[in-house]
This record gives structure tokens, C-alpha cells and sequence, in this order.
């Protein structure tokens, strides 16, 4: 099926903008899916250059995809540097809401789905956790690796989170005044200095709160949780979104319509999935992408009713 793709910049009431890329096909089938990438990325890992990736895919499919380019990230202004910085916080409010609110005026719907990789879940998690409003418009969710705190020990572990994330990258970020994560090719594009810094204080403490307002977001969670979402975990991840690290965020997020999916060989799979090759793998257009699409597609409605995964 053909589509056609086009930018749009969406500008934020606290400053800079996001960008949307999207992706509209010829003929639309379903509700439009609005896609948040992690930290030090931006919205193309959910499309390459070359046109491949789960963007294109689920247009492809027949669905409008909106993917989105944070802050800084991208396309999207203002680029991280001394002194221009925006905090999660602002992230979790302000830039969720605006990206909700674009996905569905540009698409004429008054709902949408939401996909997520790693970090970006935990954003979109955190706004619902605040603007629990929010749900009414999200059919349901697919977060790809997403988790908050990180309990595992293993060498990768101690090398990605111990050394890198929590002390070498706190260390670029005051040098430089943001995280230049390009240039020391940790990441594919630069993070704010604040947002790292609350992130690093998200992955290390157990307790999930807000560092500005002191909000609980697993206790404002408790009380409803997310739309049904999917959580996908790569056999083959061992720091950034290992299993079960993503079965604890579970945990955080509540009571809530769900499954837990580990990508890999014995589940079927052509291969053990990392954190990043689950989205740009050539073998994800068959192992992953149907699994993500089939979510949406059941949960389309309010009366679709799904056996969930245990």
C-alpha cells in the first residue's frame, strides 16, 4: 500500500517544538498510531532513511503513523548546549499532551495508539500516571524494552548503567552542559542536561518520583494504570530493557490489561533480540512488527476483549 510522508512542527508553550513525521496511506484502516522514541535517540529509530522500519511498515498496513521527534532531538529545536535545557518533567507534561493533541487533530480521530522504545515508555507511562485524562484517547499501547530502574548485575550492566549512564555521561554533561551523546557515540542524538540528570535519579532509586514536585507516580498509577499495553522484551538485552527489568516496570505501572513478551529463538522468533534490533532488525518486519500491529488491531475498539498473557 502506498503512502505519502510529511513535517510538521508542532511548537510547545514552554519553548522549542517537536516535529512529526508522518506517514499517510492511501487508504487509512484504523485508528492512528502515534510512535515516542528513548533517550539519546530520536524518531528515527522507528524509520530509516531508506525508507524501512515500523513506521513505514504500519503504513504499509493501512495505518496513519505519526512519530515523533522530542525537544532538541532530530529536526525538532532547540539542540541541547549550555544553557538551553528542558527538564522530564516538561517532557511528561507538556510534550505528551501536545503530541496527543497533534496526532489527533491531524488525523480527525478521538483516539490513537501509542508505540514506545525503552525510555520513551516510561515518559508516556508518567503522563498518564499525571494527566490521567490522557487514557481515554489511547486504545492501547506497545512499549518496545521499556523499563525504569535497572536491577540486574551483569558486565554489560556494570559497563552501559554503572560507567557510562550514571557516571561518565554526568561527567560529560557538566563539562559540556548537556549530554553529548553523538560524539561520544553512545547514542544517536544529544539529551538536555536536566532530563539526564533526572533520568540517572528514575533508574537508580526505587522509589519513582517526580525530583521538582515529589509526585508519586506509582501511587497515581495504582489507581487505574494504562490502557492495555503490550511489553516487549528482548531475550538477548542484557542492561538496557532486560526482562526483567520490564516485568518490574509492569509492577510500577499497575493494574492494567497487559502482556509480557520476550523476543527470542525459543518463543519463536528467527533470533534473540536486543534492545535495538527488536525495531531495525530485517527479521523484526516478521517477528515483531505482526505482534505490536495484532495489539492495536484487538484492542481497536472498546468491547475488544483479549485473552491476556500471564
Amino acid at each position: 500500500m502506498d503512502y505519502q510522508t510529511s513535517q510538521h512542527r508542532i511548537p510547545i508553550a514552554t519553548g522549542g517544538e517537536l516535529n512529526i513525521t508522518r506517514f499517510h496511506p492511501e487508504r487509512i484502516h484504523g485508528l492512528p498510531i502515534l510512535c515516542w522514541h528513548g533517550a539519546i535517540e530520536s524518531g528515527r529509530i522507528f524509520h530509516s532513511r531508506s525508507g524501512k522500519g515500523l513506521a513505514p511498515w504500519l503504513a504499509q498496513q493501512g495505518h496513519e503513523v505519526m512519530v515523533i521527534d522530542q525537544r532538541g532531538r532530530g529536526s525538532a529545536s532547540p539542540r541541547p548546549a549550555r544553557g538551553v535545557s528542558f527538564s522530564q518533567r516538561e517532557v511528561v507534561i507538556d510534550e505528551v499532551a501536545a503530541a496527543l493533541a497533534a496526532c489527533l487533530n491531524l488525523s480527525g480521530q478521538s483516539r490513537c495508539h501509542v508505540m514506545a522504545h525503552s525510555w520513551g515508555g516510561v515518559l508516556i507511562a508518567a503522563h498518564l500516571a499525571r494527566v490521567p485524562g490522557s487514557r481515554e484517547c489511547i486504545a492501547s499501547q506497545v512499549y518496545f524494552g521499556t523499563k525504569r530502574r535497572v536491577r540486574v548485575q551483569n558486565p554489560s550492566k556494570w559497563l552501559y548503567i554503572d560507567l557510562i549512564w550514571k557516571g561518565l555521561a554526568p561527567l560529560a554533561r557538566h563539562l559540556c552542559g548537556y549530554l553529548p551523546a553523538r560524539s561520544l557515540r553512545w547514542g544517536s542524538d544529544d539529551e538536555y542536561a536536566a532530563s539526564h540528570a533526572e533520568s540517572v535519579a528514575w533508574v537508580r532509586e526505587t522509589a519513582w518520583r517526580d525530583p521538582e514536585d515529589d509526585f508519586d507516580y506509582v501511587a497515581a498509577l495504582a489507581q487505574g494504570g494504562l490502557p492495555p499495553t503490550l511489553h516487549l522484551a528482548g531475550h538477548r538485552d542484557r542492561a538496557l530493557g532486560h526482562p526483567r527489568d520490564v516485568a518490574r516496570f509492569v509492577e510500577d505501572c499497575g493494574p492494567h490489561r497487559h502482556a509480557l513478551r520476550v523476543l527470542g529463538r525459543e518463543n519463536g522468533q528467527r533470533r534473540d533480540y536486543g534492545h535495538l534490533d527488536m525495531l531495525t532488525h530485517p527479521d523484526a518486519v516478521e517477528d515483531v512488527y505482526p505482534q505490536a500491529l495484532a495489539w492495536c488491531q484487538a484492542h481497536q475498539d472498546d468491547t475488544a476483549s483479549v485473552e491476556e498473557d500471564t
